[in-house]
C-alpha cells in the first residue's frame, strides 16, 4: 500500500486519492472522510496528499489483503453515483461469490429484468469501483470474457487469482 504512511487525519469532507500498488498495476482510490467514491486503474501514482481519509486507507489495506489471498469480501463505506438501475446492478455484482462468475443475463435475471442483459453490460461498464464491486466476475453467456475497463488481461488475472485462492 502506498497510501500516506504518516497516517495524518484528513480534513473533513476533503476529496482525496490514495494509490495502491498491486500485481496488476496501480489503483487510485478516491473519496472523502466518509466514503469511497471510485477505484480505478492508473499507470502511475499521482501526487501524494498530505492527509488521506480513513476510508481510503481502509480500502487500500483491504485491497492489499485481497491480492495477498486473505480477503474475499470488501467492507468499506461506498457512495456510488449512478442511475437507480445502475445501482441495482452494482448491488447484484457485490453478491456474486468470490471465485465464481455470472453472465450479464444472470445479473439481469437477479435484478428482475430478465431481458436487459445489454443494459446490465452498460451498467457494469460504468462501475466506478473496480475490484471492490467485482464487475470482473461478469462474463458473456457463452463463458467468453468480454470487456473490462482495466483491460481483458487484468480481468483474466483477477479471475485466475480468485480461482486459485478459492481452490476452484
Amino acid at each position: 500500500m502506498s497510501a500516506n504512511p504518516a497516517g495524518k487525519p484528513a480534513k473533513k469532507n476533503h476529496t482525496a486519492s490514495a494509490y495502491c500498488q498491486t500485481p496488476i498495476g496501480f489503483l487510485r482510490v478516491s473519496g472523502n472522510d466518509k466514503w469511497i467514491q471510485a477505484v480505478e486503474f492508473c499507470e502511475q501514482p499521482g501526487p501524494q496528499a498530505d492527509s488521506i481519509p480513513e476510508p481510503l486507507l481502509l480500502a487500500c489495506r483491504q485491497i492489499d489483503e485481497y491480492f495477498a489471498g486473505k480477503r474475499r469480501k470488501f467492507e468499506v463505506p461506498l457512495s456510488l453515483r449512478g442511475t437507480a438501475f445502475q445501482k441495482r446492478v452494482w448491488a447484484a455484482l457485490r453478491k456474486v461469490p468470490f471465485g465464481r462468475t455470472l453472465s450479464y443475463g444472470g445479473i439481469a435475471r437477479a435484478i428482475g429484468h430478465p431481458y436487459s442483459g445489454r443494459a446490465v453490460g452498460g451498467a457494469n461498464h460504468r462501475n466506478p469501483v473496480a475490484i471492490i464491486v467485482p464487475c470482473h466476475r461478469i462474463i458473456g453467456h457463452s463463458g467468453r470474457l468480454t470487456g473490462y475497463g482495466g483491460g481483458l488481461w487484468r480481468k483474466q488475472w483477477l479471475l485466475d487469482h480468485e480461482k486459485k485462492v478459492s481452490g476452484r
